[in-house]
């Protein structure tokens, strides 16, 4: 079977701290797919306003997520805090993917929890169909 392989880039411009909720535990008394998923959110979230932006306000367009992959690489417990990196690449006219690279601290080692990426479209919500780039959005993305 065909495995997702997310290749992550060497720079991060952007990393944030999200700390494991009880909520965020599944049955199996770990962290699910989903919230993994959700902590990438959270972490789009905070890169987009440490450049100025939102993710309905990128200089005027809004973005949408295309598509995701996600490499589960390690668990994550109740009391866990995850660093969260991010970096944006693959910068095309209407879209560009972001690369996130989640990691714990335990017994004094850096342990990689997940990679991921997301593909992400710039679009106009008023017209309902996807835009170009802005280009300071374009600048401030390729860092």
């Amino acid at each position: 079977m065909a495995r997702i392989k997310v290749e992550l880039p060497e720079q991060f411009a952007f990393s944030t701290t999200i700390p494991v909720r009880i909520t965020d535990l599944n049955y199996g008394k770990h962290v699910g797919n989903d919230t993994i998923l959700s902590m990438i959110h959270e972490a789009r979230v905070q890169y987009l306003r440490k450049l100025g932006y939102g993710e309905l306000d990128l200089a005027g367009v809004g973005v949408i997520m295309s598509d995701v992959g996600i490499e589960f690489k390690s668990e994550l417990f109740y009391g866990d805090e995850v660093l969260v990196s991010v970096a944006a690449g693959d910068l095309s006219k209407i879209s560009f993917d972001l690369y996130y690279k989640l990691e714990k601290l335990a017994d004094d080692k850096t342990i990689l929890v997940a990679v991921a990426k997301t593909g992400m479209v710039c679009y106009d919500y008023s017209k309902k169909k996807v835009a170009a780039i802005p280009e300071e959005v374009a600048v401030k993305l390729k860092g």
